[in-house]
């Protein structure tokens, strides 16, 4: 059992010559439960890296824990020297710290030997992605919590492919870490470092450009594109966040200039003063947007994360109300675009394939069939889409053509390989642009698809369970669901249950592999191709419920869907 006393001590101790972090744990000095809750545990560095509430405690994003997980990535990578030697790519957003953090980063790594190659000023996770192959670096880190509140902050690292590290290369840093104390990382003289030739400050021409050119390689109709683009008319916001140069340098490329930027969320802020939270999959985060649509006649609004990772979308209907797109949504027009108009223009290649995430909606794999494409399903993270991508370029068994996950994240290309909100904001522009020049708006275009295909709803309910004992009732929770898992869910008949723990499906008492990575995932596939789904967060102390229902009635499909949450929420209970 953690002594969080000891520990509280321990950092008043080692760290009484650093004012900030001195001043903070000196203010929490006679509150029980603060003091628990920064020190029962240390932050965890998973697959999703680090992330957490800012602040002084093991418990917390500090520069303490972004050094000390520095020196144990530095040691990490310092078991092969000749690849150390090609550096570490850093990048940040416009969180709180999120500079500092980015620095000390790479002045641990001089510290350590190990070259550093710092953005001169905040980028997005795409372009760090695809910085991390062009440079030809050992790995990438970008300091960034996503779309979490303002008081969050956090740490990703990336492997040479791009790709945020997999479980394995995760667990060895970790180690690594764990072997370390708070105090072990030290960072080196900013000038020295440069002297010395290992810190390196990239500026706006030297990734910038030619990742905009690869871009711009990602139209899927230039021909339409010039014709139709200066038409259409979109409001965009980067809520805030690192969006805001390349996604407008994008579009402006691409010849769509009628793009109404929300001033008020235009700039930098590490506070998100116009939000509750910087999440595009927020209705709150498009109220500014609407209003400005409304003023310049736009029927299509973008908004992009801090980290502008993801996309979110809201098209105006036929009532003149707009409605937010779910992730999954924006994945299926994008992915019944793509293969529809390479299928027009005969270029959809003959071993054609998509990915998706396990959670994701089922509409996708009816899409993908239709025109003759394998959809690959893998576990939650991006990462694992990235493998993927590799896995077709190592074995030359399939031509990537899309992946998505239902939490807003979208990938065309393969240079990057992360969920990129530039390539996806590139791609629903184009695609409102054809389906205008049809007559259609986007949201036609998604009723359309349901007429085609059926109508799929997905909803994600998540339950917090904060605290010390979140974690264990997160346990409780799963334990009880695989020992007991449930014979049907609101009059649906359980087919099979796939548990990626043990790696199984079972279904008639037959089992048989996932062929998919341990995860702590179940997921209930019911009558009918609906299905249900449960999964801990591991970044956050959630616990996820997916509830994917169809049917050719949009009613039927919807009123399901509630029954089936409804059911489904009281099994966490």
């Amino acid at each position: 059992m953690v002594d969080v006393h000891k520990l509280y001590e321990q950092w008043l101790a080692d760290f009484a010559q650093d004012a900030e972090t001195l001043e903070d744990l000196k203010a929490i000095a006679g509150d029980e439960k603060e003091i628990q809750d920064r020190f029962y545990t240390g932050l965890s560095f998973g697959t999703a890296g680090m992330r957490g509430v800012i602040g002084a405690g093991t418990n917390r994003m500090n520069k303490w824990n972004v050094r000390r997980a520095t020196k144990g990535l530095a040691q990490y990578l310092l078991q092969d020297p000749e690849n150390a030697k090609r550096g570490v790519v850093i990048a940040y957003d416009s969180r709180r710290f999120s500079d500092t953090f980015a620095k000390d980063t790479a002045l641990v790594l001089c510290q350590e030997g190990v070259p550093a190659y710092l953005f001169d000023a905040l980028r997005p996770v795409p372009i760090l992605s695809y910085a991390v192959r062009h440079l030809n670096a050992a790995a990438g880190v970008v300091v960034t919590a996503s779309h979490n509140p303002p008081q969050y902050n956090g740490y990703k690292v990336y492997g040479d492919d791009g790709a945020q590290l997999g479980p394995e290369a995760a667990a060895a840093v970790t180690a690594c870490i764990q072997k370390l104390s708070y105090t072990d990382a030290v960072v080196m003289d900013e000038e020295e470092a440069k002297k010395a030739g290992l810190l390196h400050i990239i500026g706006d021409k030297e990734v910038d450009d030619d990742y905009m050119q690869e871009i711009k390689t990602l139209v899927v109709q230039p021909d339409m594109l010039a014709k139709e683009g200066s038409k259409l008319s979109i409001v965009y916001t980067p809520l805030h966040g690192s969006g805001n140069v390349p996604v407008r340098r994008m579009l402006k490329e691409i010849g769509i200039t009628k793009v109404a930027v929300v001033k008020e969320q235009e700039l930098p802020d590490p506070n998100f003063s116009t939000l509750k939270v910087p999440n595009p999959e927020d209705p709150a985060a498009f109220v500014l947007a609407e209003k400005l649509a409304d003023e310049v006649g736009a029927n299509a609004i973008f908004a992009t994360d801090p980290d502008c990772d993801r996309l979110g979308v809201a098209v105006r209907g036929h009532d003149g109300v707009f409605h937010l797109l779910t992730g999954n949504q924006i994945g299926c027009v994008l992915l019944e675009y793509i293969l529809s108009t390479k299928q027009k223009q005969g270029k959809l290649p003959a071993n054609g394939a998509a990915v998706k995430s396990i959670v994701s909606t089922s509409l996708a794999n009816r899409i993908a069939a239709s025109y003759g494409v394998d959809m690959f399903e893998v576990l939650t993270g991006f990462k694992f889409i990235g493998e993927k991508i590799q896995q077709f370029q190592d074995d030359h068994s399939h031509t990537f053509l899309f992946g998505f996950e239902e939490s807003y994240g979208f990938l065309s290309s393969t240079f990057v390989r992360d969920k990129d909100g530039v390539n996806a904001s590139l791609l629903i522009a184009e695609a409102a642009c054809a389906y205008e020049a049809e007559g259609k708006t986007l949201y036609d275009q998604m009723q359309d698809i349901f007429k085609k295909y059926g109508y799929y709803v997905e909803k994600v309910v998540s339950k917090t369970l904060p605290g010390m004992d979140g974690l264990e009732k997160m346990k409780v929770i799963m334990k009880e669901l695989r020992e007991n898992p449930p014979a049907a869910l609101a009059g649906l008949k359980v087919t099979a249950v796939r548990d990626y723990l043990k790696g199984t499906r079972t279904a008639d008492g037959v089992q048989e592999p996932t062929g998919l990575p341990a995860s702590d995932v179940l997921y209930f596939e019911l009558e009918g191709g609906n299905w249900v789904c449960v999964r801990p967060s591991g970044t956050e102390p959630k616990i996820k419920l997916y509830v994917n229902t169809n049917d050719p009635d949009q009613k039927a499909a919807q009123d399901r869907n509630e029954a089936l949450r409804a059911a489904a929420e009281a099994l966490l209970d």
